[in-house]
């Protein structure tokens, strides 16, 4: 289950040039995920809006519903989610495409708080 949890998260947040873990990683991916040099400068928003890409992408896979019906709870999370991260906490994500462990928590309550599903095993 961990290691189900782990892929899904290494894939939810980033798409194929980079990976963002995902609120349920329990830790960090395994093989640290390749990120978009042009990530290491995105602001807040930037981060943002990926966050809620990949939600949507994974969300609508475990709800097995479409990206379009995840819209509004997937806005909720990220805004939140992103919102709640210190500096520090953004600039770790930035350098290494993942939630950093003390987000983590805060984002899993995010996922509660906007009625999405958690990922399995987490």
């Amino acid at each position: 289950m961990i290691v189900l949890g782990r892929a899904l998260v290494a894939a939810a947040l980033f798409g194929a040039s980079a990976t963002i873990a995902f609120a349920a990683a329990s830790t960090a991916p395994t093989t640290p995920p390749q990120v978009d040099p042009s990530f290491r400068n995105a602001t807040p928003y930037v981060l943002s809006l990926k966050v809620f890409d990949q939600c949507r992408l994974v969300q609508s896979r475990l709800m097995s519903t479409t990206q379009e019906a995840v819209h509004s709870p997937c806005s909720c999370y990220a805004k939140a989610t992103i919102a709640g991260m210190s500096k520090d906490e953004l600039d770790f994500m930035r350098a290494n495409g993942y939630f950093s462990d003390s987000v983590r928590p805060r984002a899993l309550q995010n996922l509660d708080k906007c009625n999405l599903k958690r990922p399995p095993g987490v």
